[in-house]
């Protein structure tokens, strides 16, 4: 319990700093909305080029956690659609809600989890999973948000400029292709890399608390909490799941694990406002969800380490 504790808590106390920081007025919001830009374009994609690049493919792939997390996200995506579907949810309505009821936020918090839990390999393994789970939830984000607005115009050219020039994509497009060739990194290059990605997990957690306001609990708190509890608790036990069927073990599964008990990702809230949605109830799944997530993390790495590895 202790070192489960030791884990979860460091990531929470720094998000629980970037809160305060901002609170006490020491920085402004401005601030934060330009360190998640410095994070998201440029420190993240650092890091998942340097830790893939430097990483050997051929034992850090594993296809059938690709697969299993992958299905995982359509399977959750195909059931809160189906729900928002059955209780007829307004499209607004119907588009956040299935949004935040799949996409995680995986390169802000699950990264530092499994870095935490599993540090350089595990944090490998994952940069190489979000390289490919990226794309896929990025797809069911577009998807859930306009498949309920009946008569919406679907640009396939649009959605797929959106997804492929994702910066998270690209990065960890770049470090596949460079592990998968073998590519030696220079020495110069490394050591520039091993300095500049140091900022980059702390500074996504800072980040996330100077993001986090009470005051965007707004939104249906009802349909905020069961759209967390499928992004807490039904991906994951999917995802464990479809593992254990295409026999996902040992670092790998639990890695799958907690990428899948991600809490909802902040773009949730930004793609819901560009795109028409409820601004209000998706900022409630994400505030929700990060508040929880530190409750559910606790209780998976406690499973893991005494049943997985």
């Amino acid at each position: 319990m202790l070192n489960v504790i030791e884990i979860v808590l460091p990531v929470f106390i720094v998000i629980g700093m970037g809160y305060t920081i901002r609170k006490v007025g020491l920085v402004d919001g401005r601030f934060f909305s330009q360190v998640n830009q410095l994070v998201y374009y440029v420190c993240l994609p650092l890091l998942l080029v340097y830790k893939i690049a430097t990483a050997d493919f051929s034992t850090s792939f594993n296809f059938n956690l690709v697969l299993a997390t992958s299905t995982a996200v359509a399977c959750c995506f195909g059931i809160s659609y189906l729900y928002g579907k059955w209780r007829g949810f307004p499209p607004a309505v119907h588009g956040s809600f299935c949004q935040g009821s799949f996409r995680g936020n995986l390169a802000y918090i699950g990264l530092a989890i499994v870095f935490n839990a599993y540090g350089d390999a595990g944090l490998t393994r994952a940069g190489i999973l979000i390289g490919f789970l990226v794309p896929v939830l990025n797809f069911f984000a577009i998807l859930a948000l306009l498949a309920p607005q009946q008569g919406t115009r679907r640009d396939p050219v649009l959605i797929t400029k959106q997804i492929v020039s994702n910066p998270l994509i690209l990065a960890s497009l770049l470090g596949i292709l460079w592990s998968f060739f073998r590519i030696p990194m220079p020495v110069i290059l490394d050591r520039s890399l091993d300095i500049a990605t140091g900022m980059t997990l702390p500074l996504a957690l800072l980040s996330i608390g100077g993001s986090f306001s009470l005051g965007k609990l707004r939104g249906d708190v009802w349909k905020a909490t069961l759209a967390t509890s499928m992004k807490l608790i039904l991906l994951p036990l999917i995802t464990a799941g479809l593992m254990i069927v295409l026999n996902v073990t040992g670092l790998d599964f639990a890695i799958g694990m907690l990428m899948a008990g991600a809490p909802t990702a902040v773009a949730t809230y930004i793609m819901a406002c560009q795109m028409n949605a409820d601004g209000e109830l998706a900022a409630t799944i994400v505030m929700l969800a990060t508040a929880c997530s530190a409750v559910t993390y606790t209780i998976m790495l406690l499973f893991l380490h005494r049943y997985v590895v």
